[in-house]
């Protein structure tokens, strides 16, 4: 469906059922999902997300995931309160990637930071560059 209507003009729709039914899904069924800061633009983490996550996502404006090591779906901010209301659910030309634009409460990251990318890749080294708005131990109660 992406590539067939690729060249659609501005304004042409499809149905959510056709654009699910082509989401190129993973053998896992689950297909990547960026999260970014609405008003910032800022990336904030990439999860996972299964038909049932989108469409509950969707559905409610609250943000679904799938979580892989769970294997359930994981409502953002179930258990620290940090969660995502969503803004726009956008997809990529390829139907193999979501961009999830959201509003964020607080750290988006389990390790307290405001977001998942705080390793700084260079040549020789990576560096955390980034340090934690909330003690993990505060968000999780442990």
């Amino acid at each position: 469906m992406f590539k067939h209507n690729e060249q659609q003009p501005e304004g042409f729709q499809a149905s959510l059922k056709e654009a699910l039914d082509n989401l190129a899904f993973n053998d896992a069924g689950l297909v990547a999902a960026i999260a970014q800061q609405h008003d910032s633009g800022e990336v904030l983490m990439m999860a996972w997300m299964n038909r049932e996550a989108i469409e509950e996502t969707l559905a409610t404006g609250r943000v679904c995931y799938f979580s892989r090591s769970r294997r359930k779906l994981w409502r953002k901010g179930e258990s620290s309160g940090q969660v995502q209301m969503l803004k726009e659910l956008r997809i990529d030309c390829d139907g193999d990637a979501l961009l999830v634009k959201v509003d964020q409460t607080g750290p988006a990251c389990h390790t307290g930071r405001r977001d998942c990318f705080y390793w700084k890749a260079d040549a020789s080294n990576v560096t955390i560059d980034k340090a934690p708005i909330k003690d993990p131990k505060e968000l999780y109660g442990k």
